[in-house]
């Protein structure tokens, strides 16, 4: 019997990288997984790859109507994992208002909704997870808005982890460092240099590569099943070191 032996799961974000690799883990552990995304290209390219895996659903992870409605069509959930977010870098200086609203809104605002709204139709001993980032505690030039969203994501997993304690839901968060996905093309620079920061990053984590998305999904898997059902509130942070050593 797998570890989510049928657990209905919600996977925000779930059409690429982490998300993908964990719905694919999630129900080969014997979940129902549903998984969303907002971006055409990768919704349809998810519906491919997971067909007869998981049911995909178009979703906007920061809009309050989309996931209202997300939370509506389930009559209860057992593992809620929120991993939809968006990066944008760029100095203090030279970053637009735009860049700092998206940001909060799908990396703040969006899991926030979906506490709300999935809260109270999450069963006893379910978990929900969400994924902040080694950059919720480094000043790394760049990074402001990035970082201090996902800093309110991380205070957001103490609190919900302390109010939904009492109805028996659990609430921690897993933190990547560099990965191996998309999410390096997304970062609105130039491709050389892209290349440049991620050779700088490279020669910061001592286990001298990027994580896999396969790798945080483990971390993810861990954190929705029984295997930490004395842990709330808490952050698995997988960066090869990074910020640890």
């Amino acid at each position: 019997m797998g570890k989510l032996e049928n657990k209905i799961v919600v996977i925000t974000g779930g059409t690429t990288g982490i998300g993908l690799a964990s719905a694919r883990l999630f129900a080969a552990e014997g979940a129902r997984v549903t998984v969303t995304g907002s971006n055409p290209k990768t919704l349809d390219a998810a519906r491919n790859e997971l067909r007869g895996v998981a049911t995909v659903v178009a979703s906007d992870a920061g809009s309050a109507d989309d996931i209202e409605k997300l939370a509506r069509s389930f009559a209860c959930v057992d593992v809620l994992y929120l991993n939809a977010g968006v990066a944008k870098f760029g100095p203090i200086a030279t970053l637009d208002l735009a860049a700092f609203d998206d940001s909060f809104r799908i990396n703040v605002r969006g899991p926030w909704l979906a506490i709300k709204h999935f809260g109270p139709i999450m069963r006893r001993g379910g978990a929900i997870v969400l994924t902040t980032s080694v950059n919720d505690e480094l000043g790394m030039p760049g990074s402001s808005v990035y970082a201090a969203s996902k800093a309110a994501t991380r205070s957001l997993v103490r609190v919900a982890a302390s109010e939904l304690a009492e109805a028996g839901v659990r609430v921690n968060a897993v933190s990547p460092g560099p990965i191996e996905t998309a999410f390096y093309g997304k970062l609105g620079m130039a491709p050389d240099a892209v290349q440049g920061f991620a050779k700088t990053l490279l020669g910061r984590i001592p286990l001298r590569r990027f994580g896999t998305p396969a790798e945080v999904a483990r971390a993810a898997l861990f954190l929705a099943c029984d295997d930490s059902s004395f842990m709330t509130g808490e952050e698995i942070v997988l960066d090869g070191g990074m910020t640890r050593v």
